[in-house]
This record gives structure tokens, C-alpha cells and sequence, in this order.
């Protein structure tokens, strides 16, 4: 592996990793067949380090990143923060590591309940893991909406009232409501047009200067993620292709 990969500890350490998909049986006669997706993944992302991965659409990255979340069972090793996942935990442990590691998605708007109100959204995961008293968790959410570049009054608006942009930001707040030491954004630009995407790009870039915040950027998108990244992985078929460093400026 590189050497700039081995500057510091890992925030992240993924050791040969592999994962499978089993797909229906359909009638008496059906046969199940296994579909590999991952093969061997090795990958580590160090403290406040902001890696790319990228890759043609259906070669295993959105797939990575849900073995990283324990969303789905694979073959291998995933430690965050010195902590292995257990894929069969029991609670308080997956709960531990949830508040390590949390997600931005692709679709902002498919990731919001459009029955709820901004602040419900935003306070939900606080009040899941039990953080701070309704007073102390809308502060949070006030300071949290203005982090992002919205204000407090997006609290009382719903999600059809909010641009793609603006549910992008709140899908980014709502995820590091919870402090994690790592943030997996998957495809998080790749549904909006080229301005509003930028604008997404450097608010990445200006949470991980102002917090050390460690980012895993999934993309197909080269060029995104040459200009946010410091180290890029590329996939191929399932498994790590290359590694390397961005050829632009950083």
C-alpha cells in the first residue's frame, strides 16, 4: 500500500474484505445463485484524511460502504476508531459504532421522511441514542443548520419546501449531529446540477479543515474527486484496482 496511506492510524481499516449477494429462488425447481460483489477488499483511511473512491456504476462501491455501516453481511475484517465491527454485536455495540461513522446518501430527498418537519429530522438521531435534553439537542440543531449553511428557521420547514441543495445540507447536519469521526458520503453530488454540487464539495472540504473530520467521498465522478481528496482508490469489478494520489491541486 502507499506509504502517504500509512501517516497515521487508521480511522478506518478494512482487511480482506469480501461480500456476496444470493439472489431468489423462484418455483419448486429454483435455484439459488451466489453473485460476488467485493473480493478481498484492503483499504485504510487515516485521521482526518479525505479519501476517494471511485469507479464505474455497479462495481461494488455503494456495496463497500454498507459493510462499512454493518447494513448488509460479508467476509473480513472493518475496525473503525480500534474498534472491530461485529457484524452479529449485540446493541450498545452497533449503537457505539454508529456514532462513529455515519452516511450521506444520494438521494437527500428518498433519505428525509417528507411527513416530518426539518428539526423532527435533525433531532431524531439524538434522540435515538438519548443525547441531551430537548432544550440541548434544538441548540445543537441551531447551531448545527447554521454549520451547513442554512439558519435556524429551517427547523419549521418540511422537506418539499427545501431545494436538492438545501436537503443535501441537512442530510450532511443531520449526520455529524452525532460528532462521528468518520463521514461516508456516497454519490452525495452525483443528483445535483454542477454549481449547487461544488458548493457541496467545498462545505465537505471546510467541515473537515474546521472539524479534522475524516471523509470517505464515493464517486463516479474523477474529476470531484481529485479536487476534494488527498489519496484515491479506484475500483474495478469488485475489488481495488489502483491507488494513488490526485494529479490537480488539492
Amino acid at each position: 500500500m502507499p506509504e502517504f496511506f500509512s501517516r497515521a492510524s487508521p480511522i478506518l481499516s478494512i482487511q480482506d474484505l469480501s461480500c456476496s449477494y444470493v439472489s431468489r429462488s423462484f418455483g419448486l425447481l429454483g435455484k439459488r445463485e451466489i453473485k460476488p460483489v467485493l473480493s478481498h477488499i484492503n483499504m485504510d483511511i487515516a485521521f482526518g484524511g479525505i479519501f476517494g473512491l471511485t469507479g464505474e456504476s455497479g462495481c461494488g462501491k455503494s456495496t463497500l460502504a454498507r459493510c462499512i455501516l454493518g447494513l448488509i453481511d460479508y467476509e473480513g475484517e472493518i475496525v473503525i476508531d480500534g474498534q472491530k465491527r461485529e457484524e452479529r454485536g449485540p446493541l450498545s455495540h452497533r449503537l457505539q459504532l454508529a456514532r462513529k461513522v455515519q452516511m450521506v446518501f444520494q438521494d437527500s430527498g428518498a433519505s428525509l421522511n417528507p411527513a416530518k418537519r426539518i428539526g423532527w429530522l435533525m433531532e431524531e438521531a439524538l434522540r435515538i441514542h438519548r443525547i441531551g435534553s430537548p432544550p440541548e439537542r434544538e441548540r445543537k440543531t441551531d447551531d448545527m443548520l447554521v454549520r451547513v449553511g442554512l439558519d435556524p428557521s429551517y427547523k419549521k420547514r418540511r422537506v418539499n419546501e427545501l431545494s436538492s441543495g438545501q436537503k443535501q445540507r441537512v442530510c450532511v447536519g443531520r449526520a455529524l449531529l452525532l460528532e462521528p469521526k468518520l463521514l461516508i458520503a456516497d454519490e452525495a453530488i452525483s443528483s445535483l446540477d454542477v454549481s449547487v454540487g461544488a458548493q457541496i464539495l467545498n462545505l465537505f472540504r471546510e467541515l473537515h479543515n474546521d472539524l479534522g473530520l475524516s471523509i470517505l467521498f464515493i464517486s463516479h465522478n474523477t474529476d470531484a474527486a481529485e479536487y476534494l481528496c488527498d489519496s484515491i482508490a479506484v475500483m474495478e469489478d469488485g475489488r481495488i484496482a489502483a491507488y494513488g494520489a490526485p494529479t490537480g491541486p488539492a
